[in-house]
């Protein structure tokens, strides 16, 4: 099973050729499951219902979606100018999706921009998998912020993941590097875990220790722009393996990482990880 997390870049920039360049790198990569971050809907059309339809054009595919907005996306929409715009986080499946759930993050002090956890769980071949994408709050200094959700995260992937053998796959755009005290706090095994017993590990730590790691990346000119240093802040994180090594990770790498036609897709890197389901 392919899974993928990217943070798309919301309505920002030349949106329109970029959701063009964003199903290229889709239809290219041949995911399974997708987790995205800042998916846009207009009231007409939304992104990720957009993206389904251009992976549903294949021979044999029916991509099936779900989305849950910010209840407050004010901040978002003034920076463009368009009070019509909601901003949310997204699941794709090409295969059913049998349940969702929406956890609200705790704002802790911070921002609120309503940021948000989406649960889907999906029923892949021989398994159903507890799937979910997450987008933390963005403030270089609102570590403590994103702790607290962090710790809000972890408990809701526990209430979801009890029924079944697959271990919970959480990815999204954590807005933190992987030392940081809320990555740790999420895997659970460098410091105590949120939830005893509760582990989840990055996917990362499966990949080649050559291959190019910045998700956050300078060499990306809507990056260069903000004068900020590249970094890891995407992540797939996966609980322990199930029985046989269920849901093990089998290989890990980054994708969307360069211009599409002369555009990038996104200002941020997606994730892409194969994971093992039942032989």
């Amino acid at each position: 099973m392919r899974v993928l997390t990217w943070n798309v870049w919301w309505r920002f920039g030349a949106w329109r050729e970029r959701r063009e360049a964003i199903a290229t790198v889709l239809r290219a990569t041949r995911p399974d499951v997708i987790g995205l971050q800042e998916v846009w809907g207009d009231g007409t059309e939304n992104l990720a219902a957009w993206l389904a339809a251009e992976l549903s054009r294949e021979p044999g595919e029916e991509w099936a979606w779900t989305w849950a907005a910010s209840e407050v996306p004010d901040r978002w929409r003034r920076r463009v100018g368009d009070d019509t715009l909601d901003v949310g986080n997204a699941v794709l499946s090409r295969w059913p999706i049998l349940d969702r759930d929406v956890l609200r993050l705790p704002t802790a002090g911070g921002a609120d921009d309503g940021r948000l956890a989406l649960h889907t769980l999906i029923a892949a071949p021989g398994a159903r998998v507890p799937f979910f994408t997450a987008h933390l709050n963005q403030a270089p200094h609102e570590s403590a912020v994103r702790c607290a959700q962090v710790a809000a995260l972890a408990e809701f992937v526990a209430s979801h993941s009890g029924d079944t053998a697959f271990p919970p796959v959480v990815t999204g755009d954590f807005n933190a590097v992987p030392d940081s005290d809320e990555i740790r706090l999420l895997g659970g095994f460098r410091t105590a875990p949120v939830v005893p017993g509760q582990v989840l590990l990055d996917a990362w730590e499966y990949a080649d220790p050559a291959a190019p790691a910045v998700t956050w990346n300078s060499a990306n000119p809507h990056v260069a722009a903000g004068f900020e240093p590249s970094a890891r802040i995407d992540y797939i994180h996966v609980g322990l393996p199930g029985p046989d090594g269920l849901g093990h990770v089998r290989a890990v790498r980054r994708t969307g990482d360069a211009p599409v036609s002369g555009l990038w897709p996104s200002d941020h890197a997606a994730v892409v990880a194969d994971l093992a389901l039942p032989s």
